[in-house]
């Protein structure tokens, strides 16, 4: 299990855009983010104003999914990451400084930061043997 942790940490830290699925009870929305990941505390932290459609959503149902691909028509080179989680106001000052290192131009604009906190990956990598998944839960 911390094997395929450690491989899925590898695959995110390999990328910076997620791919990021809100609803409230009516409404469905999918957009891209940048992200910022911190493997200790497997987060992602993310940066969006109260005015998208994703963070009303989230206002309403803080449940999330999204994912994270590499772009390829090499079947035997596809890899892509599943993960579901939560979606809250960032509030650790640790993640703040992680999103602004990796997205230092961002600190001009002081956005309005968010957190992610996962409870489920599933990373596809098929240069691991064709379709081969490793799924990670937390622990309850």
């Amino acid at each position: 299990m911390a094997k395929d942790l450690e491989k899925i940490n590898s695959f995110i830290n390999e990328h910076h855009v997620m791919s990021l699925a809100t609803s409230n009870n009516s409404e469905l929305s999918v957009c891209s983010l940048f992200y910022a990941y911190s493997n200790n505390e497997l987060s992602f932290v993310v940066a969006s104003s109260d005015d998208t459609t994703h963070i009303k959503n989230i206002k309403q149902n803080k449940n999330i999914a999204g994912n994270i691909l590499l772009e390829t028509k090499n079947v035997g080179k596809i890899q892509g990451l599943q993960f579901k989680g939560e979606f809250v106001l960032l509030e650790d000052e640790h993640l703040r400084k992680l999103y602004f290192k990796e997205f230092p131009y961002a600190l001009a604009m002081q956005p309005k930061l968010w957190k992610i906190k996962v409870d489920y990956f599933k990373l596809t990598d098929n240069r691991l043997g064709f379709a081969n998944k490793l799924i990670w839960k937390e622990s309850l």
